[in-house]
């Protein structure tokens, strides 16, 4: 029997191989990747059956790239394997395109039942999740307004660089456009948020997810 291919997206290098002995029976483990924008760029190529990631990954978070890994690879299930349990970062994950969503303190076996929820199509959430996460999202009752609603996705992208601690000119070479643009971004998004430097952008990205401590 042909085993389901499996992509994994996680920047901690210990993990990855830990996850490697729990998975390798199960799944063929095609690729893996540090940081979202490399999830970006392997997921096309390699069309896995399910993409194994974090939450909080350097260059473009989980949730930001779950959006666009929705258009690269519909077919491929989102599992996220995350040590956030806020409420909001459930729910946005969900609204992302996720499929299941496992604690990183939960088991080995709880986290394959998830995998294995999300190929027969189904959702799947971490019973450690709070009964005020899962509720609404059993019932597809996703009405609040999403975490950085005021923000564009290129936004958001310039935020978590910007939080992150990179220079005008690399942000620019991640994403491909002048430093001029990015800096037209930057003052965009810290005159919507009513922020004044660059501490007070990294909190709330923080805070907001986009970026790990």
């Amino acid at each position: 029997m042909t085993k389901p291919r499996m992509l994994l997206a996680d920047d901690h290098t210990l993990f990855v191989e830990a996850l490697h002995k729990v998975l390798e029976t199960e799944f063929e483990l095609v690729g893996e990747v540090g940081d979202g924008r490399s999830l970006l760029e392997a997921a096309p190529r390699l069309k896995p059956h399910v993409i194994l990631m974090d939450l909080s990954m350097p260059l473009l978070n989980g949730i930001d790239a779950a959006h666009q890994l929705r258009r690269l690879v519909p077919d491929s299930k989102l599992v996220f394997l995350s040590m956030h349990g806020d409420p909001t970062y459930v729910t946005e994950a969900f609204r992302a395109g996720a499929s299941a969503y496992v604690l990183k303190r939960s088991t080995a076996t709880e986290l394959l039942q998830a995998i294995r929820t999300a190929l027969r199509g189904q959702i799947y959430i971490s019973p450690m999740l709070t009964k005020e996460v899962m509720d609404p999202l059993l019932h597809r009752r996703l009405t609040a307004a999403p975490v950085q609603a005021d923000l564009t996705l290129r936004q958001r992208e310039v935020l978590q660089l910007v939080a992150e601690g990179r220079p005008m000119k690399e942000i620019a070479s991640i994403l491909c456009v002048s430093q001029k643009t990015v800096e037209f971004h930057k003052t965009r998004i810290v005159k919507q948020l009513g922020l004044h430097t660059t501490a007070d952008l990294t909190k709330y990205a923080v805070a907001h997810g986009l970026v790990s401590l």
